[in-house]
């Protein structure tokens, strides 16, 4: 259980409209535990969201603790790149949750890794099991999975030592006025909008994160770009890549919807190469994902569009 006091400062704010303000919470997920009781205004319960707070009311708001999630396996087609007693890599398509949460309680990847791996309970936490580090929904590519406890340990010791290498593939709009670089801003929950990342200062809570990049191609007004993860914070690439004026095509959060003519299932950013130490025999893991058709048909576009132009 996590429980919030606060003590209002001033007057005429609705409730949770104040509380969002105040709180790391989406005023959404606010009303929601208004509606369940779990707020007391000045020691009683209180279930309005549209009360207005005055200077000196004491508010505490709980929130429950997550109950684990049960998991059912699913038998869902895995494209398999390298599997043995410890270790599993996937070429995870787009559209793909990786693990259950509000909103995706079953279909993920973690259903299918159920049914694939029935020893998986347990590694790793009750509800990610076996999950080593994530992709967003629409990121498609590499992503290993642990399948003993001490391969779990393992992998995300060497995440954090930074000696696992992700590398990715993405195409973005414009063209970079240097040929590689380096981005290395903070990334935190943005401060309005609680679904989206923002690069946010460490001294109000953001995380160190660190890009490299470099072009492969250029594409008339778009690039195709290599990057290179030192850190692995949420939407980190996509991110970064926006706040030097180069979005992900086809981003649905970052790159403010810009059509580009050719149907894409989210943004066009691939996890192409995983290379990792094998937890029990210390070899050198490295596997290349093959890019999805939608990105390789983009690609072909672009090409085609871009030789025309010139």
């Amino acid at each position: 259980m996590t429980e919030f006091n606060l003590q209002v400062e001033e007057n005429g704010v609705r409730l949770d409209r104040y509380l969002t303000q105040e709180l790391p919470l989406s005023r959404s997920r606010i009303q929601q535990l208004i509606e369940q009781g779990q707020l007391q205004l000045n020691g009683k319960v209180c279930t309005s969201k549209k009360i207005t707070v005055k200077a000196g009311d004491r508010i505490t708001l709980q929130i429950p603790s997550a109950e684990p999630l049960k998991l059912q396996a699913e038998d869902i087609p895995l494209d398999i790149l390298y599997e043995d007693d410890s270790l599993l890599i996937l070429n995870k398509p787009a559209g793909l949750v990786v693990h259950p949460a509000p909103g995706h309680p079953d279909g993920t990847l973690v259903n299918a890794l159920l049914a694939h791996c029935p020893n998986l309970p347990g590694i790793g936490g009750v509800q990610r099991p076996g999950i080593v580090h994530r992709l967003d929904k629409d990121t498609t590519g590499a992503i290993a999975i642990a399948k003993t406890e001490l391969a779990h340990q393992h992998l995300q010791a060497q995440l954090k030592a930074k000696t696992a290498r992700r590398e990715y593939l993405g195409i973005v709009y414009g063209v970079t006025k240097t040929e590689s670089g380096t981005i290395e801003l903070p990334i935190g929950r943005h401060p309005q909008d609680r679904k989206k990342m923002a690069i946010v200062p460490v001294e109000q809570g953001g995380r160190n994160a660190v890009t490299h990049w470099r072009i492969l191609e250029r594409l008339g007004n778009y690039t195709l770009m290599h990057f290179q993860l030192e850190t692995g914070r949420t939407h980190q690439i996509r991110v970064h890549s926006a706040q030097i004026n180069h979005p992900i095509v086809g981003d649905p959060i970052y790159s403010s919807n810009r059509s580009i003519g050719v149907n894409l299932p989210g943004q066009a950013l691939h996890a192409w190469q995983l290379k990792l130490q094998h937890p029990l025999s210390g070899e050198l893991i490295e596997v290349t994902a093959p890019p999805p058709q939608t990105f390789t048909t983009l690609l072909e576009v672009l090409r085609k569009r871009a030789a025309i132009s010139s």
